[in-house]
């Protein structure tokens, strides 16, 4: 029987990469979006994986999300902690609105999502957690005190999270990409772009087909032994 992917942010960026990975390998994705009811569509057209509308900020929208998740497509296997949000701002004009929001959706939802599968995964012996950090969860950034204090928070959770879990089958570990070539790194000015790409002893930004591959190997059977880790994939460009 196919396992049952969920993929937090699953229909466009990192996420979208991530999903279409699980599907081709097998999997039943189901892919979690909040904004961007066109781009859902688009992908859900494209794709044929079962997009999800929920707010992965609040616990019970995580509750009740799940729960019909597994109404339809069954008990969940792999859980993605993939949405992420930028609200950047130098600390000293930042907002508590500002703050709130990233670390609602950056890292409170990693909580909200595990607590809603994990019961199960315990029960049936077997789970896999991916949680994406970021290279600047590793390193900060200027301006994000927010971001970076969210996905830091991912890192540490990650760690603890495993340990809990390892004696019930389930494996928990993070991904801490680097500048990877989605719609929104595209979006930067040119000579901006070109600055970071510097940065990178690679030469290059990555794909999120790169990212998405290795999540595929963490959530399968192949990775079984691996748990607590963070995989940094960033090209070289900052080393843990």
């Amino acid at each position: 029987m196919a396992r049952v992917a969920v993929v937090t942010g699953g229909s466009r960026g990192i996420g979208e990469a991530i999903s279409k990975a699980l599907k081709a390998a097998g999997c039943k994705v189901a892919a979690t979006y909040h904004g961007n009811d066109d781009a859902a569509a688009k992908f859900k057209s494209a794709t044929g994986i079962a997009v999800y509308k929920w707010d992965v900020g609040k616990f019970e929208d995580c509750k009740a999300g799940i729960a019909k998740v597994q109404a339809e497509l069954g008990p969940v296997d792999i859980l993605v902690n993939n949405a992420g949000i930028t609200r950047d701002a130098a600390m000293h004009r930042m907002t508590p609105e500002q703050w709130q929001a990233v670390i609602d959706t950056n890292l409170n939802s990693a909580f909200y999502m595990s607590r809603a599968v994990i019961e199960g995964m315990r029960e049936r012996g077997f789970g896999r957690i991916v949680n994406i950090s970021s290279i600047n969860g590793q390193k900060g950034q200027f301006g994000q005190t927010n971001y970076s204090a969210a996905k830091a928070g991912i890192i540490g959770f990650t760690k603890a999270l495993a340990q809990e879990s390892a004696a019930k089958g389930i494996t928990v570990n993070a991904i801490a990409p680097g500048y990877i070539a989605t719609e929104m790194v595209r979006a930067v000015p040119e000579d901006v772009l070109k600055k970071i790409v510097a940065q990178i002893p690679v030469g290059r930004l990555g794909e999120a087909d790169e990212v998405a591959r290795a999540v595929v190997f963490l959530a399968s059977d192949q990775g079984g032994f691996i748990t607590g880790s963070t995989l940094s994939i960033n090209g070289g460009q900052y080393y843990v």
